[in-house]
């Protein structure tokens, strides 16, 4: 018996997804991958990230990012990319950066885009704060930033319940939600930077709040493994869409912009990612399981209604098309990204949709994705996929064809070693039968003939 090891298909799609990539890069000369990564290292481990909405005159990128270092001293800092540079790892530079007690677990610029709206940068962590971004810059590129207020919704104390996360508003950028291990959900008004209400959303803590496309729909997800939908226009009532197995954890939700029917969202330590369809509540209508370590980040593409990126402890980004997922189970990532660490965070930018970041260790790194890379490349790579499965596969059956083959050689040696004797003893009965001598000469048939072929 013969064994034959043959790699599984996702390894070997894996395999074929980094050689294609590698291969572009080097046929792409020394000026090509300049043009398609960029990365920030800073002096500490990198979590919280928000891709700048506006167009930037001095940077064609700006992001902030947040610290994570355990301890109350936090900093944020402005990155920007130097127009003048395609260095891949000399060309994002720091901006600004500004103090922040305790590690951001979440920041987010401000949606308004509107001429002489201010350029506002929201944290939170102990609090909910709100930071003004200056969009000038000076002759060294750097920027200003001024705290524009820090906002508590305990009004009978100076203190609050950590903030778990927070969404902006898109279609009216004066409403800000946030969210609580103190069980609630708290929707601001930045303009008045006051609570316009603040409601009991789920059994335990609350650990991430996500506003659909329009302004008054928002769903949430928590300890108590429950996704929960709410509407402004009636808080008194709520809608449990989704339920995890044995009500695990749900640590973060996102809403499909492009078509609110579809959400996202993830469990505590898992390697799997739920989409879910409001339109089909309590059951989760895909689940990407892709990735090998526990899914730390998930976003939508801001340009598309059916892919999807998500992140995870196994240093690997993954671009998913759900295009067919109404039809057949989605089980293969159409593009996998490669990092040198476990990504705690990614983010894909709305502003220039063609651009990925993600945050992994003490990096900052933002890739493009081409928008043309999509069917042709993916064919290279399942080309190149299928071509190692094709080697695999015919190394296995040539050597289970030359085994075969030896095999019928033996046994066509056999047969025809018997055939001759029965010619032989058909002869011998012709010539007696002349002779009228019918008896058979001794061994001149083999027994168990058949059992030997």
């Amino acid at each position: 018996t013969l064994n034959f090891a043959v790699p599984s298909a996702r390894q070997l799609q894996l395999k074929a997804m980094a050689e294609h990539d590698a291969a572009a890069n080097a046929a792409a000369g020394p000026q090509g991958p300049r043009k398609e990564i960029y990365t920030y290292t800073a002096p500490w481990s990198v979590f919280a990230m928000s891709w700048s909405r506006r167009q930037h005159a001095a940077s064609p990128f700006r992001l902030a990012i947040g610290s994570y270092v355990e301890q109350y001293s936090n900093v944020v800092s402005i990155i920007h990319k130097n127009p003048n540079s395609d260095d891949p790892t000399n060309s994002l530079y720091k901006a600004a950066e500004f103090d922040h007690p305790y590690p951001c677990t979440k920041l987010g610029w401000s949606p308004d885009l509107a001429p002489g709206a201010p350029d506002l940068l929201a944290t939170t962590g102990d609090y909910l704060r709100l930071w003004s971004v200056s969009r000038e810059t000076d002759a060294a590129g750097r920027s200003q930033v001024k705290k524009e207020a820090v906002l508590n919704n305990n009004k009978t104390s100076e203190y609050c319940a950590p903030l778990t996360s927070f969404d902006w508003n898109e279609a009216d950028p004066t409403i800000l939600g946030t969210c609580s291990i103190d069980t609630t959900c708290t929707i601001w008004d930045v303009t008045t930077q006051s609570p316009k209400t603040q409601l009991i959303a789920h059994d335990r803590e609350v650990f991430d709040l996500a506003f659909s496309r329009g302004r008054d729909v928002f769903a949430s997800v928590g300890a108590d493994g429950s996704v929960r939908m709410f509407d402004l226009r009636s808080l008194e009532h709520s809608t449990i869409i989704y339920e995890s197995p044995s009500l695990d954890p749900l640590l973060r939700i996102e809403w499909n912009k492009q078509d609110p029917n579809y959400l996202a969202t993830f469990m505590l330590e898992s390697k799997k990612t739920v989409i879910l369809d409001i339109r089909v509540p309590s059951i989760a209508v895909a689940e990407l399981g892709g990735h090998f370590g526990c899914v730390n980040s998930v976003a939508w593409a801001p340009h598309s209604s059916c892919h999807i990126c998500t992140a995870a402890d196994d240093s690997q980004a993954l671009i998913w098309d759900l295009s067919t997922m109404q039809k057949r189970p989605v089980e293969e990532p159409i593009l996998a990204y490669n990092a040198n660490g476990a990504i705690n965070n990614l983010q894909w930018s709305s502003s220039q949709p063609d651009w990925i970041s993600i945050g992994y260790d003490d990096k900052l790194q933002i890739r493009k994705f081409h928008s043309g890379y999509g069917l042709s490349a993916v064919s290279e790579v399942f080309f190149i996929l299928f071509s190692h499965l094709d080697s695999s596969l015919f190394t296995m059956h040539s050597a289970r064809l030359s085994t075969n083959k030896v095999r019928i050689q033996q046994i066509g040696r056999r047969m025809e070693f018997h055939f001759r004797k029965l010619d032989l003893t058909a002869r011998v009965i012709h010539a007696r039968s002349e002779d009228g001598n019918h008896s058979l000469p001794p061994n001149s048939i083999t027994p168990g003939l058949s059992s030997t072929i």
